[in-house]
């Protein structure tokens, strides 16, 4: 199957999951809005929240995929089911130790986590309990991850990037539960909800060992053993998952900063769901594809090769991230406002959330960057490099954060977080540049550089549309009008950017259908 077609598959499950995911943030924002009980339970979600993405959207596969892929392509089935085997048996021990351990200690945690509760005694005491049940999907996420690497590096990509559907589809489901039984606002609602959490992390779990047992492939429970693959594996794995979850570390370094601002987690999670949805169909989709193609064609010493797909992965990321980047920078407040606004979602809630998502929106590019550049280290077993680039753009957030939020509030720690993620990805590109990994070629630059003018483009007729539908979108008006509104507004830009870069030559439609159906050598 080509390369494209993989991203597109994978990033298809992903809109699903997304999708579904609008459906639980607006059931969320109509039970919860932006209280204490939402701020605990985005708290409390968060932590086990950053291991889900650290581990399933990629960047623990930075390290188990190189290996296991030399392991299956080198000595064949079994040696690489034995590996996976072993991986599955360490990993596993490791974190039922950290869960116990954290449960143990979450009130000290939370001091970290969330300083800002302190002040709130109850609060505190609810994320406090809301994370203590929410600990264990730390590890059936983790086990996860680590069997879709096992079917990425098959080359088996729906399953694992379906699993997060069930997920949303359950909390969907609690959250209806809690609307119809009156619980919004309540920190019953709260528990709830971390129960749902569980329950999702079976659900998952269930659908990824369903594929591998169809495949023949599922690893058996066996004792750990520190074997020289083992080694090998934590030496690159450590420094993969930061690397690979840097963009979720400084997240999570907001929402500490964050917590300081009665409202401002809450803020910022919505803020943050709206963006995560081209990340996700983009970036995690480049991630997840391009790191496995990377890896084998660098095991075939097939250079052209190398260099085609890395060129793929940047075209077509960023054909679907700038204009949505423009679009988000360029009407926000309808899209709050349609999708969260009503129940305890007030108007400050969409003001302070729409500020939130413009900051974010500056840095969303350089975040599907970061998933497009880092494979090419990622690939070569070099995950140290962009751990330490990581660690210089976690640090450049902390400081942007605390200089920015005295003045500017959650939205300074959204615009810290853009900044960071820019320094990363151009950081990351020059060393990739100056190691002769690969380099943008200059056609190419060309085309990049006519894509963000269709963008800018399309972002200034959004405003003007956006002025004119104003009544439609406004809250006073029925939903099912506000709907239309917004699908309007979403369809002109999709097709005024789309039918701009055919014009231009930036992409024409038959060239796509045709790299869609290409299939690779």
């Amino acid at each position: 199957m080509s390369l494209l077609r993989n991203f597109m598959t994978v990033g298809g499950a992903t809109l699903s999951s997304r999708v579904l995911g609008f459906g639980r943030d607006i059931l969320m924002a109509a039970a919860l809005g932006t209280g204490p009980v939402a701020d605990a339970f985005v708290v409390a979600f968060r932590f086990p929240n950053l291991f889900r993405r650290l581990f399933a959207e990629g960047a623990f596969n930075s390290a188990f995929i190189p290996l296991f892929a030399r392991s299956l392509e080198g000595e064949g089935r079994e040696a690489a089911k034995q590996f996976a085997q072993d991986a599955m048996a360490g990993l596993l021990t490791v974190l039922t130790a950290v869960c116990a351990l954290a449960m143990i200690a979450m009130p000290v945690l939370m001091f970290a986590l969330a300083p800002g509760f302190v002040g709130d005694p109850d609060k505190f005491d609810l994320a406090v309990l809301l994370t203590r049940i929410t600990m264990p999907y730390l590890a059936l996420v983790s086990l996860l991850a680590l069997l879709s690497g096992v079917l990425n590096g098959l080359g088996r990509f729906a399953a694992a990037a379906f699993a997060p559907v069930m997920l949303n589809v359950v909390l969907i489901g609690v959250l209806w539960a809690i609307l119809s039984m009156g619980l919004a606002g309540e920190n019953d609602a709260g528990v709830w909800l971390a129960v749902g959490v569980l329950i999702g992390g079976i659900a998952q779990l269930a659908l990824v060992v369903g594929d591998l047992l169809r495949a023949g492939f599922l690893p058996k429970l066996v004792r750990p053993r520190w074997t020289p693959g083992m080694k090998r594996l934590v030496e690159l794995g450590i420094p993969g998952l930061i690397a690979g979850g840097i963009t979720q570390i400084n997240i999570v370094v907001g929402t500490m900063i964050a917590s300081l601002q009665a409202g401002a987690v809450s803020l910022l999670y919505y803020a943050d769901r709206l963006y995560q949805l081209p990340l996700g169909v983009v970036g995690i989709a480049i991630g997840v594809v391009l790191l496995p193609e990377l890896a084998r064609r660098l095991k075939a010493e097939d250079g052209p090769g190398v260099e085609a797909a890395q060129a793929r992965s940047l075209e077509f990321a960023m054909l679907l991230t700038l204009p949505a980047a423009v679009a988000l920078a360029a009407v926000p407040e309808p899209l709050v406002s349609v999708l969260f606004e009503r129940g305890a979602f007030d108007e400050t809630a969409r003001i302070g959330t729409a500020a939130a998502l413009q900051a974010f929106a500056i840095g969303l590019p350089s975040f599907v960057l970061i998933k497009v550049f880092s494979p090419a280290f990622f690939a070569r077993e070099d995950t140290k490099t962009p751990m330490k680039v990581g660690a210089l753009s976690v640090a450049v957030n902390v400081a942007c954060s605390l200089a920015l939020f005295p003045f500017l509030g959650h939205v300074g720690i959204a615009l810290a977080t853009s900044i960071a993620g820019w320094v990363n990805a151009l950081i990351l590109y020059r060393l990739m540049r100056n190691r002769g990994y690969w380099t943008v070629p200059t056609a190419l630059r060309r085309k990049l550089a006519a894509m963000l003018g269709c963008a800018v483009a399309m972002g200034i007729v959004l405003i003007v549309l956006g002025g004119a539908l104003q009544g439609w979108l406004a809250l006073g008006a029925l939903l099912p009008l506000r709907l239309l509104a917004l699908s309007l507004l979403v369809g002109a830009g999709i097709v005024l950017f789309f039918g701009l870069a055919h014009v231009t030559g930036v992409a024409r439609l038959n060239e796509m259908r045709a790299m869609l159906r290409r299939r690779s050598a």
